[in-house]
């Protein structure tokens, strides 16, 4: 059985932020256009790293004789929601030579001394890689916005200045794909409880996630204000449901296959006589 075939439809429509789009009404348990199981997501995944890895080391390629395009993905999410094995699962099944891979965390003193997209825009994708933002800018929006880090009127500004950010690396060759991972607090309680039994996960839990998860209903409420303001043709954002770890990892997969093939990329021309250089080959 083949990859795509375990696809009943294709599940972008159903993934991504259009009009009239309430996070509160989205199934965080779903599977959309998926109608099998754990074990054969586990099958689509492991074909889907190979086409991934063919159609990465023809961007990568591309790069190489000058084209422009890259391929930015934007990861945000709750604590646990699955971030790290989508790094781990999904990007990590290709060639790291064309990966560029940024995790966000609290800002530096030097960072802060600037405007917030300071730091981000030094780690945007170079022309033939695929960049990862693990948290992002938008950061500076979510838990600025429900910590008050920064005044209401600055807030406010960010959301402009994330849309004109993102305008500029759309139209200079980057294909944005912006991806919520959307946990249930249900299924976050269980898997903070899952790290404090077991030793060897004591390392992945912080004190401060209960701190952050006492404030569910005040993120999800700057979620959807992130959704109203930054989801846009150019830099749309996708929400993939995440209390089934195999099905996130697969869809965000299929949404970076569909952002590559979505590319038309083939390998580039020899810049060279191929038959010379047989011939110079056979006869060394």
């Amino acid at each position: 059985m083949g990859r795509e075939s375990f696809w009943t439809t294709e599940p972008e429509e159903f993934l991504r932020v259009g009009e009239d789009f309430v996070l509160a009404d989205q199934p965080t348990h779903a599977k959309y256009g998926f109608n099998e199981g754990k074990s054969e997501g586990k099958d689509a995944l492991a074909e889907g790293a190979g086409i991934l890895g063919e159609l990465q080391e023809q961007l990568y390629a591309a790069g190489t004789v000058g084209e422009r395009r890259r391929v930015l993905l934007v990861l945000q999410a709750m604590d646990t929601a699955g971030k790290g094995g989508i790094v781990s699962h999904v990007v990590g099944a290709v060639n790291p030579a064309g990966i560029s891979y940024k995790a966000f965390k609290k800002p530096t003193k030097e960072e802060l001394a600037h405007d917030f997209l300071w730091r981000v825009a030094k780690e945007a994708p170079e022309a033939g890689q695929i960049g990862v933002f693990d948290r992002s800018h938008y950061e500076d929006v979510l838990i600025g916005r429900v910590r008050q880090l920064a005044p209401p009127e600055e807030i406010e500004r960010r959301y402009e200045a994330i849309n004109q950010f993102e305008k500029e690396l759309a139209f200079g060759g980057t294909t944005i794909v912006k991806v919520m991972l959307h946990i249930s607090k249900q299924e976050q309680g269980a898997r903070l409880a899952d790290r404090l039994e077991r030793p060897e996960k004591h390392w992945k839990y912080n004190p401060a996630d209960i701190d952050e998860r006492m404030r569910w209903d005040d993120y999800q409420d700057a979620y959807q204000v992130v959704f109203d303001r930054t989801s846009t043709e150019y830099a749309p954002w996708y929400v993939v449901p995440a209390d089934r770890k195999w099905y996130a990892r697969l869809a965000v997969q299929h949404l970076l296959v569909r952002a590559l093939e979505n590319l038309d990329l083939g390998w580039p021309e020899a810049t060279f006589d191929v038959e010379a250089e047989k011939a110079r080959l056979a006869a060394s």
